[in-house]
């Protein structure tokens, strides 16, 4: 061992000499703090095919009229110049296209990014403008996502012949552990009131700038705004929730009053918003979007058709959803409206036989077990005792007829603890269910296999745009709050999707036959 360190010791002296004994090389400095002068093409920073060239083309077509009618700065009249709508509107395109969000972000990057800094020829644009302009134009922003629809129609993109319709839960920007009950919420509300009315103006303010004290001020009343509107809506949740308990344990969320607590695809629960999207099978174009605060779907799809006849200016031929949306009450509807509609719809056995299960009857006395005479219309039980008609309830779709055993019947029955345990007084009844001829028709078109095969195309289709807006979008979690704004931020992804979809088929196809 030490022989060897004797060798490495004579090794490196032998080296260091003869670099001692070599010119010095001539290498070039790395000068970081040295300011450059440069010249830029602001044309050649992106190549002829890149994404943002096609979304400034798109943006350009459309009629931003809408927008240019706030600008209160005019030839002729003193007032700073404002930054382009058809720039502000291309960079959010742009930003969520790649997965962007913050207008902190936008800014930062129009400093550097090649793509971004060809839009705006190089100038800087303040976050403020472009996180205000986001959220103040929303007649204006859903007019853009009409427009848009119409351009890609004139493509040949739309056909509105079948709509795959489908929700998705987008988490809100509000945390689990934001609910509280109404008297905690009371006392906030009053700490808050409290606290803008010790602000006073922010102009005379001696600790901190008036700037400062200025976006203190609008915290402060947003805040106070925010508790105000999670009172109201706590009466909203009380209205739904069943029971004197559960309407006292309400809770609501002060970050984000307007959210609500939903299941989401991995089982878990989260403060939300359900998203509806309606995607025309064409070209995979989303012709409709809507953000509410149901837990549940079924409410959604007949404004889903009214959202997409307002957009488009006709009815879609035929919408496709998933059983979430199929009731009787929205068969029969759609049928109404001279819509086709296709959706899995199950016979309801299983419902009913979970339902026996709880109330603890035996499998032999399920209805199914009952046999029903028409001649004399009546129930005969597995114990041939008889039920006679009763009443009659009309549902949307359905008319229920009720029949009723004899009480004296079922008391002295052996078999009451299996038949009927929970009945201490009166007889065991049975409802006949006879659906609407509309839902009749709509339950045998879907044995079928031509409606088969259409529904099955629709995980496809309605399925994949809620992937790709979550994924490559990246709007698994809004960054707005209130229900409107995060209905905003919706049609903002969507434009980019429709877009993005224009660009791969349309554009880059016409760039490369030139």
């Amino acid at each position: 061992m030490q022989n060897e360190k004797e060798a490495m010791v004579i090794g490196e002296n032998k080296s260091n000499r003869n670099l001692q004994s070599m010119p010095k090389p001539r290498l070039q400095q790395i000068n970081r703090q040295q300011l450059i002068l440069r010249t830029v093409d602001v044309e050649q920073l992106v190549p002829d095919d890149h994404e943002v060239r096609a979304i400034w083309e798109f943006v350009g077509r459309l009629d931003l009229s809408c927008y240019y009618e706030d600008i209160k700065s005019v030839d002729g009249v003193a007032g700073r110049e404002r930054t382009d709508p058809r720039l502000l509107i291309s960079l959010w395109i742009y930003s969520y296209a790649e997965g962007i969000s913050s207008g902190r972000e936008i800014t930062r990057l129009c400093d550097y990014h090649p793509a971004y800094q060809w839009l705006t020829g190089m100038k800087p644009v303040n976050y403020h403008t472009l996180t205000d302009f986001r959220v103040n134009h929303k007649e204006a922003l859903d007019k853009l996502f009409t427009e848009a629809l119409g351009l890609l129609s004139a493509e040949g993109l739309i056909s509105l012949q079948r709509i795959m319709h489908d929700g998705t839960k987008v988490k809100a920007y509000a945390g689990s552990d934001s609910f509280r009950h109404e008297d905690r919420v009371r006392e906030h509300l009053e700490l808050a009131r409290q606290q803008v009315a010790k602000m006073g103006d922010p102009q005379t303010a001696e600790e901190v700038s008036p700037k400062v004290a200025t976006a203190r001020q609008r915290a402060a009343r947003e805040r106070q705004q925010r508790l105000e509107t999670a009172l109201e809506e706590l009466q909203k949740i009380r209205a739904i929730k069943a029971g004197a308990s559960a309407k006292a344990d309400a809770r609501v969320s002060e970050s984000d009053p307007e959210c609500r607590i939903m299941k989401q695809g991995n089982g878990g629960y989260a403060p939300s918003y359900n998203v509806q999207i309606s995607t025309d099978t064409a070209a995979g174009v989303i012709v409709g979007v809507g953000v509410t605060q149901a837990v549940v779907d079924y409410e959604e799809l007949v404004p889903a058709v009214e959202c997409i006849e307002n957009n488009c200016g006709q009815k879609p031929d035929q919408m496709v959803t998933d059983g979430g949306y199929t009731s009787r009450s929205n068969i029969i509807e759609l049928d109404r409206r001279g819509v086709d509609y296709i959706g899995s719809m199950g016979d309801g056995e299983e419902q009913v036989a979970a339902q026996m299960n709880r109330r603890g009857v035996d499998s032999a006395f399920h209805p199914g077990a009952f046999r029903y005479d028409a001649a004399t219309d009546i129930y005969i039980c597995p114990c041939n005792k008889t039920l006679r008609y009763e009443s009659k309830e009309q549902r949307p779709g359905r008319s229920n007829y009720k029949y009723r055993a004899n009480a004296t019947d079922c008391q002295s029955c052996s078999s009451k603890d299996k038949c009927c345990p929970d009945n201490a007084v009166k007889g065991r009844t049975i409802v006949k269910g006879v659906d609407d001829p509309v839902v009749s028709a709509f339950k045998e078109k879907m044995q079928t296999k031509e409606a088969k095969q259409i529904y099955k195309q629709r995980g496809g289709v309605a399925e994949f745009t809620n992937a790709w807006i979550k994924n490559k979008i990246g709007l698994r979690q809004f960054c707005l709050r209130g229900l409107i704004k995060a209905g905003m931020e919706t049609v903002w992804a969507c434009l980019t999707y429709n877009i993005q979809q224009w660009i791969r088929l349309k554009w880059r196809v016409q760039s490369a036959e030139m």
